[in-house]
């Protein structure tokens, strides 16, 4: 009965929410106003949200109990505490192998197309694998640990002794599951970074780039929670460091971010770079030998995590926001210095945002294409990126 209220619950919250607001947000709201849910209880009723929401556009024409219990089937490996939601036909389906429960749910309900989960397939970027993709949308994401220099002894030692279960991916990447609480044991951006694994990667596109000077200027001008920068600064070590974003909340928790990982010495500004008439604070360094424009994307790279993006997200947002990122790079190109790097980065999968950007950023400056790459996360439980890096020096 318990786990029953709880597919209740959760059918009550998935008709009465409307795509507004993240999820996430939704969530805390509804169980801050109903104390009567205990910690296990949000678990539960959580994720019954977050599988609805992973059918995407799949049998919109099903009921929302019959969406969720097919939903709650493809997303689970086993039937685990759901048993007396279905009956013995299901249960003996029930495989870990999620070919074969998608197998199972086509022969069940021929309605049901794999594809319809995704259905902005045409604006994939062209290294996107879409099968592949598509379905790691019914999987719940890994977290990910970067390790910080000197850090990694002491990380695995101290996520041993808390008996975390983990995987250490390469030299500095750790993967979790997604709900261990690893800032209990861990000093989370002294000792290790949480930052998804594709993420990690853009320390690929750092090593291409041969500062002039030691001390390399760099400019992260869409700097968000500053995982970018940190990461320059480990792999660069010395930096004169400019961040900046559009909302003030953002660079004052980034403030905080950057003390707890030890870097003190930073410019920081708050400006919307998308503007016609933007320039840089007088105050501010003018030229910089790398721009790392991580810009606004439609974060399709990311809905695995927040699928309800999915379901409520339209195509012609695609456009909106492949003309921000074009006003955005040719107002931080402005400032490129001479012999420089100009690192554009997304968190989508799309070739609006991805190729035909960095299609434009070649035909409207002198800028020379270095590498452009899908840093594929859809086979790993991580996110899925773009990244391409210019210079303004000849190959």
């Amino acid at each position: 009965m318990r786990f029953q209220s709880h597919f209740s619950v959760a059918i009550f919250l998935i008709n009465k929410y409307d795509g507004t607001m993240p999820l996430s947000y939704f969530l805390k709201k509804y169980f801050s106003e109903n104390k009567k849910h205990g910690s296990k209880d949000r678990k539960y009723i959580s994720h019954l949200c977050y599988c609805y929401f992973r059918l995407g556009k799949c049998i919109e024409q099903y009921s929302t109990e019959e969406r969720l219990k097919i939903a709650l089937f493809l997303c689970n490996e086993s039937v685990d505490v759901w048993k007396n939601l279905y009956d013995e036909v299901w249960i003996n389906n029930w495989q870990n192998n999620l070919l074969k429960r998608i197998e199972f749910i086509q022969q069940l309900c021929t309605e049901f197309n794999v594809e319809n989960i995704f259905p902005f397939v045409e604006e994939l970027s062209n290294e996107v694998d879409a099968n592949s993709f598509i379905q790691s949308h019914l999987i719940q994401p890994n977290l990910f640990l970067r390790i910080r220099p000197k850090q990694k002894e002491l990380v695995i030692n101290k996520l041993t002794d808390a008996h975390f279960h983990f995987e250490l991916l390469n030299e500095t990447c750790v993967a979790l599951p997604n709900s261990s609480k690893v800032n209990e044991v861990l000093n989370i951006n002294k000792e290790a970074v949480i930052q998804d694994y594709s993420s990690q990667q853009i320390a690929h596109f750092f090593s291409l780039v041969n500062p002039t000077k030691n001390n390399i200027s760099i400019w992260d001008c869409c700097a968000a929670s500053g995982g970018k920068s940190i990461l320059a600064k480990d792999i660069f070590e010395n930096i004169q460091l400019t961040v900046s974003d559009i909302r003030k909340s953002i660079i004052q928790n980034l403030q905080n971010r950057f003390a707890q990982a030890g870097i003190y010495h930073f410019q920081f500004f708050v400006a919307d770079i998308a503007l016609s008439n933007f320039t840089l604070p007088k105050n501010v360094q003018q030229k910089f030998q790398l721009i790392i424009c991580d810009v606004p994307c439609s974060g399709s790279g990311t809905w695995s995590r927040t699928p309800e993006q999915i379901y409520f997200f339209t195509e012609e947002k695609i456009n909106e926001y492949a003309a921000l990122q074009k006003r955005i790079v040719s107002n931080a190109l402005k400032h490129l210095a001479e012999n420089s790097f100009f690192l554009y980065i997304t968190c989508s999968v799309f070739k609006k945002e991805n190729e035909e950007v960095v299609a434009y950023i070649l035909k409207n400056s002198s800028l020379q294409l270095i590498e452009m790459k899908i840093l594929k996360g859809y086979d790993k439980k991580a996110d899925t990126m773009f990244a391409a890096l210019f210079t303004t020096k000849s190959k």
